[in-house]
């Protein structure tokens, strides 16, 4: 493999990883506007007292900003240097979103029971909802991985063979 090819590899799948950040802040910061704040149907941690939920959907701001900020610098980074993989980008940041809303549908809601989409009788419609967008944003992101480009050498992209 010559210097440039791995090179260009790297700038793919810099330009995934970096909007796979930006899409698992963006998704984070949806569910805790959302979900946390403007309908209040639950907190990150729910087992304890309000002001510990409250202090726990802090925690969850703070590395939903890290994210960001980590994925914003990287993706700036790429666009500075002309390297940016457009299809990729859109494919990680599809993969972030989609990753953050099933990790938490299964992993945060079931596995650990740290708190429910929300406190009703019948859990069914809105665990199917939660995991079923988690699902269909991660379809849209393989649609875009798919489609993408395997590589980017200076500034035009090398298509799949």
């Amino acid at each position: 493999m010559t210097p440039s090819a791995s090179i260009s590899r790297s700038d793919s799948r810099r330009s995934m990883l970096a909007s796979l950040l930006l899409g698992i802040g963006v998704m984070a910061t949806l569910d805790e506007i959302v979900f946390h704040q403007l309908l209040a149907w639950h907190h990150f941690f729910d087992w304890s007292t309000p002001a510990f939920g409250l202090f726990s959907d802090g925690l969850l701001h703070t590395a939903e900003l890290i994210f960001l900020v980590l994925g914003f610098f990287m993706f700036t980074d790429l666009r500075a240097r002309q390297a940016l993989a457009r299809q990729a980008a859109w494919a990680g940041f599809f993969f972030g979103m989609g990753g953050f809303q099933l990790f938490d549908g299964i992993i945060d809601h079931k596995l650990l029971g740290l708190h429910q989409v929300r406190y009703v009788d019948n859990l069914l419609p809105y665990d199917l909802a939660w995991n079923g967008v988690g699902i269909l944003l991660l379809i849209v992101g393989w649609l875009f991985a798919r489609r993408a480009p395997t590589s980017v050498t200076a500034g035009r992209q090398t298509e799949k063979r």
